[in-house]
């Protein structure tokens, strides 16, 4: 019978460049987060169902208060350049993610958290408050601090090391390539042979970077690399033979949902307004024809996948009579017959409000398609929608953080153990929360403060239960759907099994069993 056999190579397209391969920094680019994945160690992983599992802990204790954790490191374990990892790598590490000259995506999951060494290879983290998903913020890669402790701060994004880095992972880093241009054309990892754990079968992953998806999927008919890191829903077409490769569909905790600043706009703060929106919405129409069916509807939240989902709370199901009746009964007409509806501020007050804002996304070809469909469908109750598609940097800075949009079509991302407080806690309004609606409920603050201090997951999952049944009732957004994360390999690669992952450098979990060669062996 055949068994795998070390040895072999497997080449993957990415489209983009590598800039932080930095697992302080790496957090904002999907290419940067996954070679850091293949390259670092963190104390706690993800397995192939998106379980935490031990990596570089041995194991760990919580103390009774939940407020102590300590961790015991396995002892042996070598950086790539043959130096021992001990705490003090660790430590060096969380005290650069918690300086705020640094700008470590990870800060704000790290505040107010000390760190105490008890010896080189045992540490006990001490929380200020009790947070029952503590563990979730332990998988983040650990920096060689013998190599950039003495880094400036202002040299720190422009050191070799983000692009020739030392870890202690699967996977050691070779060499990179340039074009013409100067830019990487490609990375090159070998096994790394003194892994603390299992050896990975493939002896060397080259990764090679694309301008477009287009340039990697012909390269990839040529069978000049193996695999693609995401295939988006409308390329599948482009594939040759596509039912002899391997399509894993992902299911990734996120959503897609428009979020509405009523602070900005007076129609959407009217709930009348944003009920007949939800009504007007024909979610499975998106899916079939932006997704090509590659998704789900999403319609709390916190996905069905996840810690709580609750399958009780009410849906807004499509229906653009009702959406219309809606609006007219509560003074939304269109009086002027110029195709959009108006509303009289007062019955004494001749100022009227438009039923009328601007809809703000990022250049993304899947949220420019889907915002065209939502001016269209919401054009037909009597509302004008305006779109502004912005660069993703231009959006972030100019629009998200000083919170200059009437309604925004955006994503958030989930772990399987959900914490929705950044997303959903008032106290997150301002410019360095995640809370995109400016969404305001006593109650709703209530459950999630106390759902993240309990340890006891059926008395969170109720907590959450209770949560999305409270949002879906205030309609501060409006949730689309959850698209599947599409990878793509060819049948030469062996042994991956994938089932549930958080972010997509998670698809890696368990590459030590992938294999491209095998060998023959005899019972």
């Amino acid at each position: 019978m055949e068994a795998p056999a070390y040895g072999g190579e497997y080449i993957e397209g990415m489209v983009g460049q590598p800039r932080f391969i930095n697992p302080v920094l790496c957090q904002t680019s999907d290419i940067d987060s996954d070679l850091s994945a293949l390259i670092y160690s963190s104390l706690l992983k993800l397995n192939n169902e998106g379980k935490l599992v031990n990596d570089i802990a041995e194991n760990y204790e919580i103390e009774e208060d939940g407020l102590s954790y300590v961790f015991y490191i396995k002892k042996n374990i070598k950086w790539h350049d043959e130096k021992e990892l001990t705490v003090d790598d660790i430590i060096f590490t969380i005290q650069t993610i918690q300086n705020g000259d640094f700008n470590s995506p990870l800060q704000t999951s790290w505040k107010g958290i000390r760190t105490e060494k008890i010896d080189d290879h045992t540490i006990r983290f001490i929380l200020k408050n009790a947070y029952s998903p503590f563990l979730n913020n332990l998988t983040f890669g650990i920096l060689p601090k013998h190599l950039w402790e003495f880094t400036e701060v202002s040299n720190f994004p422009l050191t070799e090391y983000n692009l020739t880095p030392i870890g202690t992972g699967y996977y050691k880093f070779k060499q990179f390539t340039k074009d013409r241009d100067g830019k990487i054309s490609s990375i090159e990892l070998v096994a790394n042979e003194n892994y603390y754990a299992k050896v990975p079968f493939i002896s060397k992953l080259t990764f090679k970077f694309f301008k477009m998806e287009e340039d990697a999927i012909a390269s990839f008919n040529r069978k000049e690399i193996k695999g693609i890191n995401y295939l988006s829903p409308r390329n599948k077409k482009r594939i040759i033979d596509l039912d002899k490769a391997n399509l894993h569909r992902l299911h990734l905790p996120r959503y897609f949902a428009v979020f509405f600043n009523q602070t900005k706009s007076k129609a959407l703060s009217d709930k009348t307004v944003r009920l007949a929106l939800s009504y007007a919405l024909d979610k499975n129409k998106m899916i079939a024809e932006i997704l090509d069916g590659e998704g789900s509807r999403a319609e709390t939240p916190i996905p069905p996948q996840l810690l709580g989902y609750n399958p009780e709370t009410k849906i807004y199901d499509y229906a653009e009579e009702h959406a219309r009746n809606i609006l007219e009964s509560e003074g939304w007409i269109d009086s002027d017959e110029d195709g959009i509806r108006e509303k009289k501020q007062d019955e004494e007050d001749e100022d009227t409000i438009k039923l009328e804002f601007t809809l703000v996304t990022t250049d993304w070809p899947e949220l420019i398609e889907s915002a065209k469909m939502l001016q269209e469908m919401w054009e037909k109750i009597g509302a004008r929608v305006e779109i502004k598609n912005i660069q993703a940097s231009e959006l972030k800075n100019n629009y998200i953080k000083p919170r200059e949009y009437e309604a925004l079509l955006f994503g958030e991302i989930l772990n399987y153990d959900p914490d929705p407080f950044a997303f959903w806690h008032s106290s997150q309004k301002k410019e360095s929360g995640l809370n995109l609606s400016l969404y305001d409920n006593i109650e709703v603050d209530k459950l999630l403060e106390e759902a993240r201090q309990e340890t006891d997951q059926e008395i969170r999952a109720e907590k959450y239960r209770k949560f999305q049944e409270l949002v879906v009732e205030d309609i501060p957004a409006i949730f689309l759907y959850s698209p599947n994360y599409l990878y793509l390999h060819n049948s030469s690669v062996q042994g991956v099994d994938l089932y549930n992952i958080v972010i997509p450098s998670n698809r890696f979990n368990g590459i030590e069993n992938w294999y491209v060669k095998t060998q023959r062996i005899w019972k």
